[in-house]
Formats: structure tokens, sequence, C-alpha cells
């Protein structure tokens, strides 16, 4: 029991008493070697995230975080996001930036009027450099919600402006260097100086801000070029433009005008069109195996059905092939580190199998084709019996569709590979995006409570696992496939909202999930919920419909 005036502060096996008010900074400094507390960019206390600078009044257990953790990641992102905003308002004060999508360890982002040339480029990246030498505090104040709007109405920055008026709390925490006030809906570093490694890298007619690798902090990750995933995001950020919807607040207006169904009816078009080309494409280059893969929760079976009906109208005999059904019998899957089976790991495949199958029915003779039943967690016993025709593409669906493994044993002239993926492009303000990886998550405590019996709390402790397989499996081959589908809809964020956010709210602030959970409410707070109109004018043959059910292509919906 700590004295009077006095906190008792435990980091790990390690504790100490401190004066009350002391920083959580201070305190990581104090009880851990200088080398491991440089690290350290955030804590967590419980389930929430507090600042390196934020003072401590209680008794309280922390949990360092550095950059090998996601919550680091994140404090460092929005930390370099803010020294790039503040260096174009220092150098170009007329010139507005909007934040798009991430490109690897990058962040894609270009201006709302013009482009970022090179010699703009090095501009910005130098005084960067210079903000960092001068290590500034990031200053913390309080505002009123109507006290930000105002500011930011006078800056210009009608998109916050209009968000803010959704926020629930009344207040505000600013943060301000010098000529900027900024808010980024989380925790941030203390100061310029911690903001160590990144890069300024041309993109034109953008720019992609480079952060580190969670192998190398030290050091920008290389930059990995992603052509096709850059021209299907831009492609979806020009509809977004076209459609009048770019932002939180441009969804939430439609709600309220009541134009939020036509919307829906205008995005399902958009992928039926898309869907519909890639069908026609398919038929024109002869393909006989169409490999559809992405990463978790895309929608890549909704997808993959919707692609079989398209195929059918151009007179071809598509047949679906999951590739979980090659699945090995649990106790033959490779373990990780914690001796759990690997879901995730090519070889958790039997790829000699597939390739075996692959290459009997492309010639033409018939294949007991396997079966696998999750719960048991082995093959079935009874297989079915497919043969194929030269009408009769063959649609493989699955994570690790294009991995060498697998494509290097089918010719490749006779191979189409779709990239699945729910790239969002609806952004909560021009400087903060809605993550990719959030949104799938959203869909899958969706999917999962309903039609698993998962609770939010399971589906938020196993997503660590599936992201690492997909930045393993996944991520490095998607620039191999042939054409990218956005399974993204620009009005599904009210919709799961509708479903998760009391779920979400559930979740205890002292559990470890609360993070997560927290870190999603805080999206889904700026969205409006959708009444059940709204709900049954989402098609049954929706992406969407996968996740919240009444999908036509599924009996146990």
């Amino acid at each position: 029991m700590a004295e009077q005036g006095m906190i008792h502060i435990t980091i790990g096996e390690r504790s100490g008493d401190f004066a009350s008010g002391t920083t959580a900074g201070q305190a990581i400094r104090a009880l851990l070697p200088e080398e491991r507390a440089e690290r350290v960019l955030c804590a967590m206390r419980g389930g929430a995230c507090v600042e390196l600078s934020d003072p401590l009044k209680e008794d309280s257990a922390l949990e360092p975080l550095t950059y090998q953790d996601e919550e680091g990641r994140r404090v460092y992102e929005r930390s370099l996001r803010f020294l790039f905003l503040l260096s174009l308002k220092r150098l170009y004060p007329d010139r507005r930036a909007r934040m798009l999508n991430s490109v690897g360890y990058g962040l894609y982002l270009r201006l709302l009027d013009g482009e970022i040339g090179h010699e703009m480029a090095r501009a910005i990246e130098e005084d960067m450099r210079e903000l960092v030498r001068q290590d500034l505090p990031f200053q913390k104040e309080e505002w009123t919600r109507e006290e930000a709007i105002a500011y930011f109405e006078n800056e210009g920055w009608l998109d916050k402006a209009r968000l803010l008026r959704y926020r629930p709390q009344q207040s505000i925490r600013m943060y301000r260097i010098g000529p900027l006030c900024e808010y980024f809906y989380g925790a941030m570093l203390p100061s310029t100086g911690m903001i160590r490694a990144f890069a300024v890298k041309p993109h034109y007619p953008g720019v992609v801000l480079m952060a580190p690798s969670p192998a190398n902090p030290d050091e920008p990750a290389p930059y990995v070029s992603r052509a096709k995933f850059l021209r299907e995001f831009a492609t979806s950020q020009r509809w977004c433009r076209i459609l009048g919807a770019e932002n939180a607040a441009d969804v939430n207006r439609m709600i309220r005008e009541g134009r939020l169904r036509e919307f829906i009816r205008i995005n399902e078009a958009l992928h039926d069109k898309s869907i519909a080309g890639i069908a026609d494409e398919i038929l024109r280059r002869g393909a006989r195996v169409v490999m559809i893969f992405g990463p978790s929760s895309s929608g890549k079976t909704t997808f993959a059905n919707r692609l079989a009906v398209h195929l059918r109208v151009l007179g071809q005999r598509p047949h679906l092939v999951s590739l979980d059904d090659f699945y090995r019998d649990r106790r033959d899957i490779p373990l990780e580190p914690d001796g759990k089976p690997d879901l995730e790991h090519v070889d958790a495949l039997d790829v000699p199998l597939l390739t075996a199958c692959l290459e009997e029915l492309l010639s033409g003779r018939t294949v007991q084709m396997p079966r696998f039943d999750f719960k048991t967690g082995t093959r079935c016993q009874r297989s079915y019996e497919l043969t194929v025709g030269p009408d009769e593409p063959l649609l493989l669906e699955g994570i690790h569709g294009m991995n060498d493994r697998i494509i290097s044993e089918v010719p490749e002239q006779l191979t189409y590979g779709i990239y699945v993926s729910a790239l969002s492009c609806i952004n909560l303000d021009d400087h903060n995006r809605i993550r990719t990886t959030d949104v799938r998550l959203l869909r899958r405590i969706v999917r999962d409570m309903r039609f698993r019996n998962t609770s939010p709390v399971e589906t938020i402790d196993m997503w660590p696992k599936v992201r690492a397989g997909e930045e393993r499996w996944i991520f490095p081959n998607m620039e191999k496939a042939d054409v990218m589908f956005n399974t993204s809809l620009h009005y599904e964020l009210p919709v799961l909202k509708t479903i998760a956010y009391e779920l979400l709210l559930s979740i205890p602030r002292s559990a470890p999930e609360h993070l997560v959970a927290h870190r999603l409410l805080k999206v889904l707070h700026y969205f409006l919920p959708v009444d059940g109109d709204v709900m049954d004018e989402i098609p049954p043959l929706s992406i969407l419909r996968e996740f919240i059910g009444e999908c036509s292509f599924y009996d146990m919906h």
C-alpha cells in the first residue's frame, strides 16, 4: 500500500511507489532498463491505452507497448500523420491533403487540389526531420465539441466540422503544435522527437508516407510497388466522389435525407457490373482454373457464387471448389510456436493432392474430390466425383489461391487470378481513414456471432493470428492476380453498427479485448444506425449478406 499522495505502479515483476501525477513515461523510465524503456511508445492499463505523457492518479499495472504491438504502431502512425500535416501547413498553408489507403507499411495520400511533385515532397520531408530534431511536445488541450467545430469551420476543414456533430461526447482532446491543432481519434506520442524513422516517397499524383516495419523499427520500411492494388483503390475512390460519399458525414447525410436505399441500390449495381466484366474477361481468356483468394472476411465465397452466376449467363458451367476441403487432418497440420495448429499455413492444405486433382481434371479425367469436416477436424470418408469439360471452368476459392506452390503446377495460360478484399474507401474525415482491417474485423464479429456462436471477445482474441497469416501468406501474392475486386460497400458501416454496437459496448473496460472494441466503437460512433426498412433493401445476393445473414447462396442462413 502506497503512502498518502503516492501511487503504486507495477510493470511485470517490477514495481515502485511514485508521487500521484507521475506520467506513464516517467514510471516506465524509472522501472525499466534504459534500452527497453526507449522502445516504449504507449502502455496498456486494463483494456485502455495510456499515453506516455498521461499523469497517473491511482495505483496502476502497466503493460508497455512498442512498435512490435499493433496499438504501438497505430500511435506511431497517428503522430507521423500529424507531423506531415504540420509541415504541409508550415510550407504550403493553402494546400489540403487527404489520407487515402495503406501501401505495405506506408500510407498513400494526395492533395485535394493538385499534385505533390518531387520538389514539394522533398521540402516536406526535410521540414518534418527538422521538427523531429526540435523534439516538440504534442500539447494536449481539452475543448468542447462546439469549440472544435468552430475551429475546423474557420480552418475550412468542413469535413471535420460536419463529422463532429455526430460525436456523442461533449468534450474532445485536441493536439497542438505551433499553428496546427488536430484530432486523430486515438492516443499519440508525447513529442515529435520519438518519430525517428519515416520517409516521404513520391508516388504521382501523391506521396507514400513510409513508416517502419515491425521487424526493423529503426528504419523506414522499403517501398514495395503495388500498382494493381492502388489502381483498384483509385477506382473505388473515384466512385466515392461520383456518389458524393467520401466521408462518414456524407453517408449520414444520405441516412437523414432518406436516400440510403437508393445509395444501396447503386452500390450493388456497381458490384454487379464489375463482376460481369470479370466474367467476360475469363471467357475471353479461355481460363480453365480461376483462383479466388484474399484475406479473411472479404466475402470470397459470395463473390465466387456471384461470379458463377455471371459465367452461367455466358454459357459456361462453372464448378465451385473450396480449398478448405483440401485441409489435412488436424493432427497433421503444422504447429504454431504456442503448439496450436497453424490453420493459415499453406502446408495446412494437402497441396500435392490439390495439384494432382487439378492436373487430372484438366486432362479430362474423373476425380474423387475430398470434403473436410471442420467439426471433427478430419477429412470426410465420403468424397464426390467431378469431371470438367472445356466450358466448365473451376472456381477455386481460398486464401492460398495464388501461392507459388499451387499455381506453379497449373499451366499459366489456363489460370486467372482474382484478389478479393474489402478495401474501405470511406474516411472518417480527410485526415482519418477507416482501416480496411477494422472493417473486416467488424464483418467477422457480426458473422461469428450470428452464425458460429462465437462471442466478439473470442473473435477479437483470434484476430491477431489471422492477421499474421495474411501478412505471411496472402499479401505477398496479391500483385500476382490478374484483377482485383473490392468487396467493400460504401453503406455497410451503418448496417454493421446496427448489429454490432451494443455487443462491443458490453465488453468491460477491464478486459484485454476492450482496447480493440473501443477502437471499433470510435469509428462506429460517427455513423447513424439504419432501420429495418433500409436493411430490407440489401439484396439477398449482396456480399454483405454473407455476414449479416439471409444470403440466397447459403442454406445455413
